[in-house]
C-alpha cells in the first residue's frame, strides 16, 4: 500500500490502516527519539505522543514531503520541545558543550571486547556523540535522508546541518584514529 492510499484509509477511519502506519514508521520514530534521549521510559512515552500527534494532524498532511519525513519531523520536534521543557535545554546550550569530554579513555575488559568488534565499537562511539550530532548523522547515513529533508525535520539551516554532520564525522574519525593507533601499539 502506498503512502497516499494508506493516509486516505486512515482518514476514512480504518484502524487497521493506522496500525499499519505505526508499524511501518515506528522504527524511524524510535530511532529519532533515541538519538535525542536515552531515558527508555521517556522514549516510550514520546513515541506514543508522536503517533497521537500524527493521527491528529494527518488531515492536514498534503504530501508536500514524504510521509516518513513528515512523521520524523513531528518526532524530532516533539522530542526537542519536551526536552526543552524538562531540562530547559536549547540548541545553543547543546552547541556550547565541550566536545572533547564525550570520549573517555577506558581499558576495562568489556570495552576491549567491544572494541574488538569494529562495528560495535563504532556504534558505541556514535552513542557518545552529543545528541544533535548523533541525530544528524543518523538521519543522513542510516535513514539516507537528503539535506533538504533533514532541514525540514530539524528546522535548522542547511549550513548548520552540514556543519553538524562534518563535526560528527570528525569526532568519530579522531576517536577511530586513537583506537587504531592504540591497536598498533599492542
Amino acid at each position: 500500500m502506498d503512502d497516499q492510499s494508506l493516509v486516505k484509509s486512515v482518514l476514512r477511519g480504518n484502524d487497521q490502516a493506522f496500525e499499519f502506519l505505526i508499524r511501518k514508521h515506528e522504527k524511524l520514530v524510535f530511532h529519532m527519539i533515541q538519538k535525542l534521549t536515552t531515558n527508555h521510559v521517556l522514549v516510550e512515552e514520546l513515541a506514543q505522543d508522536v503517533f497521537m500527534k500524527v493521527y491528529e494532524k494527518l488531515p492536514g498532511f498534503r504530501f508536500n514531503s514524504k510521509l516518513s519525513t513528515w512523521i520524523a519531523t513531528i518526532a524530532y520536534r516533539h522530542t526537542i520541545n519536551t526536552l526543552k521543557k524538562e531540562n530547559k535545554m536549547t540548541y545553543q546550550d547543546m552547541e556550547e558543550i565541550d566536545e572533547g569530554n564525550f570520549f573517555k579513555e577506558s581499558t576495562t575488559p568489556e570495552d576491549l571486547l567491544t572494541a574488538a568488534n569494529t562495528s560495535a565499537f563504532v556504534q558505541k562511539q556514535i552513542e557518545k556523540l552529543p545528541a544533535h550530532y548523533r541525530n544528524i548523522l543518523y538521519l543522513f547515513h542510516i535513514e539516507e535522508m537528503t539535506y533538504p529533508e533533514i532541514v525540514e525535520i530539524t528546522g535548522m539551516p542547511e549550513g548548520t546541518v552540514k556543519n553538524y554532520l562534518f563535526r560528527a564525522r570528525k569526532l568519530l574519525k579522531d576517536q577511530l584514529s586513537k583506537f587504531v593507533n592504540k591497536e598498533e601499539l599492542l
